[in-house]
């Protein structure tokens, strides 16, 4: 039976284009399921989220939408 951890390992990761390449980004994978995976990218090898298809569409509408800016 495949895991999570194998599809992690598995799992084609990208960062951001607006990414600047300061060190303070995180990648995302698509993996089964359509989950999407989020980790560090200073740490590959440390924790990764791994969210349903509709947490990922909330949290991106959230981010469109400005509920996350700092006053």
């Amino acid at each position: 039976m495949k895991t999570v951890k194998d599809d992690l390992a598995e799992a084609n990761w990208f960062t951001s284009t607006y990414s600047q390449g300061g060190g303070e980004c995180v990648e995302v994978a698509f993996v089964e399921g359509g989950r999407v995976a989020v980790r560090d990218s200073k740490d590959r090898t440390g924790p990764a989220f791994v969210f349903t298809p509709g947490e990922w569409d909330a949290f991106a509408n959230g981010v469109r939408n400005g509920e996350f800016d700092c006053p």
